[in-house]
């Protein structure tokens, strides 16, 4: 059901890439298998995801990718002991090479009108996966786990022919979208590709026309910069942006600079942005790696925020902050203490499926 023929792109059929608040259908993920991403503390990981799933399925189905009926298998005897089962949770066998879906999986589009076109209202964009620059072989699976989630759900699938992650891009779901130029300027990713090609791929697949563009990431992350540890949209025009309080901290700059940027810029519209802050955590560090834990990396869900937090003094203002930003919404926390050794938490390990 892919669409390559001129004049035909997404944006100019009515798609576009809703906000994160927006109705959600399901939300998926992809059950964790690699031990080697959680080197020595694998054992608690399928127990958070289990967490995840229980508070999702509460809220919105829940779809989960497994290689085959014997992890599915290993799936539901831990979703049961965290009496997370429901009708609301379904499985899809989808071989991952690992669980990051949030930069694997696909990335749905939707339309308000359902034209006579034989394509629907959802639809989905196959961006490139190349592990974050040909970090982690191999990662055939994972490239691949979009054409077959459309393949499963029977949607339209477009290709764009580049490399994006969905960490990477933070939306408001009228136009505008948050990313940095150290992830999607790197080389490792498209390097045939300028800034303005960059742009123009997201305005033609993702109905986005103004990107703002941001500086560097946090210290250990391993993407390169993604948007979703330092800055996201909580409303058309407003974002809440990570903060370092400490100047002595490798992250204090780089996320003062990114905050200076975001009081200079405008939504689609030209309306400044509302700009909110929520700190950092303390460092988190395994065997002397730091790692990317962040409070900018929660999840949006019907009628719940999960936030990961990483049990420090910093997790209560964290969770006052989202509760004053969402305040229609549950702020649900989600210990990511172990699961950040996998260099990812809430955010990463989850992508939406927008309502019809």
């Amino acid at each position: 059901m892919a669409s390559h023929t001129l004049g035909s792109r997404p944006v100019e059929l009515g798609y576009r890439m809703p906000a994160e608040w927006e109705r959600h259908e399901a939300t998926w993920l992809a059950w964790p298998h690699k031990l080697e991403s959680w080197p020595g503390k694998f054992e608690p990981v399928p127990l958070v995801y289990a967490e995840i799933v229980a508070e999702l399925a509460a809220v919105e189905k829940v779809r989960i990718c497994v290689s085959g009926p014997e992890m599915e298998a290993e799936a539901r005897e831990v979703l049961a002991r965290r009496s997370a089962l429901s009708t609301s949770v379904e499985f899809f066998h989808i071989p991952t090479n690992d669980a990051w879906i949030r930069d694997t999986g696909p990335i749905f589009v939707r339309r308000d009108a359902d034209l006579a076109d034989g394509r629907g209202p959802v639809a989905v964009i196959d961006w490139l996966f190349n592990s974050w620059g040909g970090k982690y072989p191999p990662f055939d699976q994972d490239d691949v786990v979009p054409q077959r989630v459309a393949e499963q759900l029977r949607l339209p699938l477009w290709e764009p022919g580049i490399v994006l992650e969905g960490g990477s891009i933070d939306v408001n779901g009228l136009g505008t979208v948050l990313t940095t130029e150290s992830c999607l300027l790197n080389p490792n990713r498209n390097p045939q590709l300028n800034r303005q090609q960059i742009e123009e791929k997201l305005h033609e697949f993702l109905g986005l026309r103004h990107v703002i563009w941001l500086g560097d990431g946090i210290a250990g992350d391993d993407t390169d910069g993604h948007v979703d540890d330092i800055t996201r949209f909580v409303g058309p025009s407003r974002v809440v942006s990570a903060i370092e309080e400490d100047k002595s901290d490798e992250n204090y700059e780089p996320l003062q600079k990114n905050l200076a940027c975001l009081h200079r810029m405008t939504d689609q519209d030209g309306r400044p942005l509302e700009v909110a802050t929520v700190p950092m955590p303390r460092p988190v560090e395994f065997e002397g790696q730091r790692l990317p834990a962040s409070y900018a990396n929660f999840y949006i869900a019907n009628k719940i925020v999960l936030l990961p937090v990483f049990s420090c003094d910093q997790d209560k203002q964290a969770i006052a902050v989202m509760e004053r930003l969402f305040p229609e919404r549950r702020v649900v926390p989600i210990d990511c203490t172990d699961l950040v050794l996998g260099l990812g938490a809430v955010h990463c390990a989850s992508q939406q499926q927008p309502a019809i």
